[in-house]
């Protein structure tokens, strides 16, 4: 260990979402002197504007400071980490590159499930844990009743800040604490190069950027690395640091934290969690805890305009540069036309692609609803992941079909307990066990089916708490489910954005419900439009759309009944024929419905 290291603090903050996370980085910013006053404004590490907007941290953002204790100065690293748990992945790697962590609570809200996840996870790497209560300025503020949770949480009484991230009350005395407490780095310069990358992006200038720690070892500019998982090499051009922008520097020692420049294309190359070794150095084991991020939500993207297909497929391939977790092929569907089928890892990470696909690269887009990835066992042997409902094998060919199941854990006030439990039974739940952090406090865990929270779970827990209950969830592997394919039928003809896999217990009223909505969103044809719904060959629901008819007999004001009769049949043929050569026309808020599906209106 270097005599330099001692003086090194890595630490991230890990919080539930708004709960002032990146406000309390603003603050350590302006009191370490690290960006001037006049250059501060809010949430300084959120570049983009969808993160403003909603208040989250979506990409991770290392800022290095110095602060002085004692006449002692002091290098901090701070890494801040995606809130959501979609990024848990990115977060659990930016836990590893740290030797301690803030677990921020606010003051009004309490412990939440996020929290939690989080906290286990720093566990889990070996974190010092330095509890701190935000917000406490606020008027709903309760300090003590968040301490006594944290208490709970943590297993003991601990030493809690307090602090108000906004007004900097209390923040001095956090830094210190991260000082006082913090373990400094332990790694030897004399060591082979081992380097954790826990982020990367993509300059268009460049090229990748990875944003490194190093553990062990030095490196410095002009030396070849190999990235171990990849097993790519390349000679470094660039190194430095982060205060916030980049800062060149000629070589990162043990303990330090900052970002890597090498000629690299792609950020495939550059993978979260792979560890970055010197080329001619053999047998150096890589740091543990890489894996491969796999996309457990899928949806097809596809233009409103047919002529917007390659600005798609260019914007889609831009946005991939800096967002290695997204992943697309192209699809065709009979109902949208051309487009693409997309995975992503979470309802949060779709919501963000789609919207910065229409923001920044200007296409318009209709999304099909969300789905998850199915294990098919074959009759005739051999296994199939379907990722799209209407490439499911027909029903004759399945042995058995599994679902992925996440273990859930819920956090909500005593008082709504009762509606919570309930709505997780609805959802096919397998209750796991409860816990009272407080009197008025109750964390549960279930397991659950991801198809069934990927839709409207959230939503519907904020509805029947009033918005105080959260929830935090993890995959944990397949389940064997009875699982059926439900086809839309418009005229007889299947619509393969409407097709959907649904659990057996479910089908019929998901059918009914499906149909009925159709009906209302898809506008009156000049021809009646027949809505079906169908289990294999059996139609299980079905609305009739009346043809928009004119008054043809309204020019008769008598005559023989015999005349009506035959404009209402020469009438009829012809809608028949319409019928046959017509093409259904459906609005894109009749794809967006499925969505809905099962809610209680």
């Amino acid at each position: 260990m270097t005599t330099r290291s001692g003086n090194v603090r890595n630490f991230c903050i890990i919080a539930h979402i708004d709960h002032g996370k990146s406000t309390l980085a603003d603050r350590f910013l302006e009191m370490t002197g690290t960006i001037a006053k006049d250059k501060m404004r809010e949430q300084v590490l959120d570049d983009m504007d969808l993160e403003r907007e909603r208040g989250i941290t979506i990409k991770s953002h290392p800022v290095t400071m110095h602060y002085t204790v004692a006449g002692v100065e002091y290098v901090l690293n701070l890494i801040d980490t995606p809130g959501h748990v979609d990024f848990s992945y990115e977060v659990s790697r930016s836990l590893a590159a740290c030797e301690g962590a803030l677990l921020l609570v606010d003051a009004t809200q309490g412990v939440q499930a996020q929290t939690l996840s989080n906290l286990n996870m720093a566990r889990e790497v070996g974190l010092k844990i330095v509890p701190v209560i935000n917000k406490i300025d606020a008027s709903a503020a309760r300090a003590d009743l968040a301490a006594k949770q944290l208490s709970s949480v943590l297993g003991a009484e601990v030493e809690v800040s307090l602090c108000s991230a906004r007004t900097g009350q209390g923040v001095r005395e956090v830094l210190e604490r991260v000082v006082r407490e913090v373990p400094h780095p332990t790694g030897s310069d004399r060591a082979h190069l081992r380097a954790l990358v826990f982020d990367s992006e993509f300059d268009q200038f460049r090229g990748v950027v990875a944003y490194l720690r190093v553990m062990d070892g030095a490196l410095s500019v002009g030396k070849r690395v190999r990235f171990a998982a990849s097993g790519a090499e390349f000679e470094v051009t660039n190194l430095g640091v982060f205060r916030p922008s980049m800062v060149s520097a000629r070589t990162l020692r043990a303990g330090d934290v900052g970002y890597m420049m090498a000629g690299i294309k792609r950020v495939s190359d550059a993978k979260v969690g792979d560890t970055v070794t010197g080329a001619a150095d053999e047998g150096v084991t890589p740091l543990p805890g890489y894996r491969q991020v796999k996309p457990m939500v899928f949806c097809g993207i596809h233009p409103v305009e047919s002529a917007e297909f390659e600005p798609l497929r260019d914007a889609l391939a831009k946005l991939q540069l800096n967002d290695a977790s997204l992943v697309y092929e192209p699809e065709r569907s009979e109902a949208l036309g051309l487009g693409f089928r997309c995975g992503f890892l979470g309802l949060l990470h779709m919501e963000i692609v789609k919207e910065r696909l229409e923001r920044e690269y200007g296409v318009s887009l209709i999304a099909t609803a969300p789905n998850v990835e199915v294990r098919v066992n074959l009759k005739r042997g051999g296994l199939v992941y379907v990722e799209n409902p209407s490439k499911m094998p027909a029903q004759p060919e399945i042995l058995s079909v599994e679902e992925p199941y996440v273990i859930a854990e819920v956090l909500t006030p005593s008082e709504y307990l009762g509606n919570v439990l309930q709505l997780c039974s609805e959802k096919r739940g397998i209750h796991c066990g409860m816990h009272y952090l407080s009197e008025a406090t109750v964390q549960m865990a279930y397991e659950l089916p991801l198809s069934e929270i990927v839709l409207d779970f959230h939503d519907r827990l904020k509805s029947v708490s009033r918005g105080y209950a959260s929830f935090d969830y993890e995959f944990c592997g397949y389940r064997e489910s009875k699982l059926v394919k439900m086809d839309m039928l418009l005229n007889g003809d299947p619509v393969d954005a409407f097709s959907a896999i649904v659990h057996q217990d479910k089908a019929y009223a998901w059918a009914r419900d499906m149909a009925a909505r159709l009906k209302e969103l898809i506008p009156r044809q000049l021809f009646q439009v027949a809505i079906q719904v169908a289990v294999g060959n059996k139609v299980v629901a079905r609305e009739t759309i009346g043809a928009l008819r004119k008054n043809v007999t309204g020019k008769c004001y008598g005559g023989d009944i015999t005349r009506k009769r035959k404009l209402l049949e020469k009438q009829k043929a012809g809608k028949k024929k319409m019928k046959q050569l017509g093409h259904v026309h459906v609005p894109q808020e009749a794809f967006l419905a499925v969505l809905k599906v099962g809610e209680k209106t």
